[in-house]
């Protein structure tokens, strides 16, 4: 790592959360070479079907708590 790139780690280091977090997720997106068409798009149709599975109550829910214990459980095992 170069000084200048030491530097501007420390000076974000010292940002507040948020502000890290932000910068964290540009540089994440910089690294992605080729963004896909239509993913974005895509996403925001499937999170619009289950807010409508959710509101007509057709969808499965499940408490957050049990979810971790089967993970935990599965994890186990392995």
């Amino acid at each position: 790592m170069s000084a200048a790139s030491h530097k501007i780690l420390l000076d974000v280091l010292g940002l507040p959360d948020e502000e890290r977090a932000e910068i964290a997720a540009r540089l994440i997106e910089s690294l992605d070479e080729s963004p896909e068409v239509g993913v974005d798009e895509a996403w925001a149709s499937e999170i619009e079907r289950r807010c409508e599975m959710l509101d007509a109550g057709q969808a499965v829910t499940s408490d957050w708590k049990d979810v971790r214990r089967r993970i935990e459980a599965q994890l186990v095992k392995k």
